[in-house]
């Protein structure tokens, strides 16, 4: 069985094709996965779905029969033909997997280089699968270990400061047009979390923020987390708002385009639309003059850049990766070579309880000298497994794994259960 990726993103589609094959709800995630699983070939899945790139991260007993099936799917739920999403589709198995998985939780795949929002996504899809139990320990595992990784780029490298997200990307563009933004209004449609991230921005840049959303109350508690003033205006005024302020960040997780030909209004003023949301919030035939709108893709220029000013910093994070990639099936073997270590110490006692308490029924021992006589028996199994088990954790790392232990359970008469891997827990979940 083999772990197994299917990858959609900036990197190989549009997003007017990113934009189909997004997961609006909850309900589609569930209901996708669910299908996808009744696959025989596809045993746990996670999905990862953002503005910019859509994951299916499973574990498989047949690549190529897993693989049609998922894009098979994909284009039943996007309305997208299969053969245009089979040739565009980047499908990694196995070590390719697990390095794609690497480098996309340590933000090396994203559009913007280091971005800190990609991990807590792909922890919150993993929290999802979890939930529902559509991933077991073999997907637990990746993840402990993409997490890990995650957590040593961000520490060993710059990455993660500095302008690293699409909305700190498209402020940066914004700053650039205006220059002087001090006493400059910016819009900001939406009071999730991409729009929380766009009025820090949008704050730390001078701009006076106004924020508006159906959600009014969400845009109260939103506005007053911040420490300097953030206006809230009524979603009922926003085609008023469109006409009056130059800068206007849209981020809603609308599953059609809230600004139409319909309610954009004309202005006498020069404006500047992001549209930061995928499926995209405004309509791409939208023309006005004074009007210049920016998509996700619109932005990959300022991306350009910064990815030439972190390059020896990227060099290094792949680096990190590539390393942990290596390590993390080294791991593996170590986590099923570990139950068979484990299991002969324990036949080990069961062999000295056996004994000892047979040599003190006929009377070869006393009854009082049974502490000190278990204590030098368990001091002789030690010290006898002590090499031979350093180096069956030595040999297992240069030799198939299922070999030695296979070997290890005849010679010692051991049962297939010790070599099974007791239900793991993924220690970087909680970290963001």
């Amino acid at each position: 069985m083999s772990y197994l990726i299917i990858s959609f993103s900036h990197k190989n589609i549009d997003i007017k094709m990113r934009e189909k094959l997004a997961f609006g709800s909850v309900e589609d995630k569930d209901r996708f996965i669910r299908v996808i699983l009744e696959n025989e070939h596809t045993k746990e899945v996670v999905l990862l779905s953002t503005c910019n790139r859509v994951e299916i991260i499973t574990r498989s007993t047949n690549i190529k029969v897993s693989a049609k099936n998922i894009i098979e799917k994909l284009a039943s739920y996007s309305g997208v033909d299969f053969d245009i999403l089979y040739e565009r589709a980047d499908i990694y198995d196995d070590d390719g997997a697990v390095h794609h998985l690497f480098s996309v939780a340590s933000a090396l795949d994203s559009l913007v280089i280091g971005e800190t929002q990609i991990v807590g996504q792909l922890k919150d899809a993993f929290r999802f699968s979890q939930s529902k139990t559509y991933c077991g320990s073999n997907i637990t595992k990746v993840m402990h270990y993409a997490f890990k990784c995650a957590a040593n780029v961000r520490n060993a490298t710059s990455l993660g400061t500095g302008s690293v997200s699409v909305a700190s990307t498209a402020v940066a563009k914004a700053k650039d047009i205006i220059r002087n933004t001090k006493g400059v209004k910016a819009l900001v449609i939406g009071a999730g979390e991409m729009s929380e991230l766009t009025i820090k921005h949008l704050i730390s840049s001078g701009f006076d923020v106004v924020l508006t959303s159906r959600d009014i109350k969400k845009a109260q508690n939103l506005a007053s987390s911040f420490e300097v003033h953030v206006s809230v205006e009524p979603y009922s005024e926003l085609e008023n708002l469109l006409e009056h302020i130059p800068v206007m960040v849209t981020a809603t997780s609308a599953p059609y385009p809230i600004i139409t030909i319909a309610n954009a209004p004309s202005s006498n003023i020069d404006r500047y639309w992001f549209d930061i949301a995928v499926p995209r919030d405004i309509d791409e035939d939208i023309s006005l003059a004074g009007l210049e709108i920016y998509s996700v893709d619109d932005l990959q220029d300022i991306v350009n850049e910064n990815m030439s000013l972190r390059a020896e910093q990227a060099k290094t994070a792949y680096g990190i990766v590539s390393r942990m990639s290596v390590e993390f099936f080294e791991w593996l073997k170590s986590l099923e070579i570990e139950p068979v270590v484990k299991h002969l110490y324990t036949k080990g006692e069961t062999i000295i309880d056996k004994k000892v308490k047979n040599a003190i029924k006929k009377g070869y021992i006393n009854a009082s000298d049974e502490e000190n006589i278990r204590k030098l028996c368990q001091t002789v199994i030690t010290e006898y497994l002590h090499n031979p088990s350093k180096r069956l954790k030595d040999i297992s790392r240069n030799m198939e794994c299922d070999i030695v232990v296979s070997a290890i359970q005849n010679m010692f008469s051991l049962t297939s259960e010790s070599a099974s891997s007791a239900k793991y827990k993924c220690d970087h979940l909680t970290k963001n």
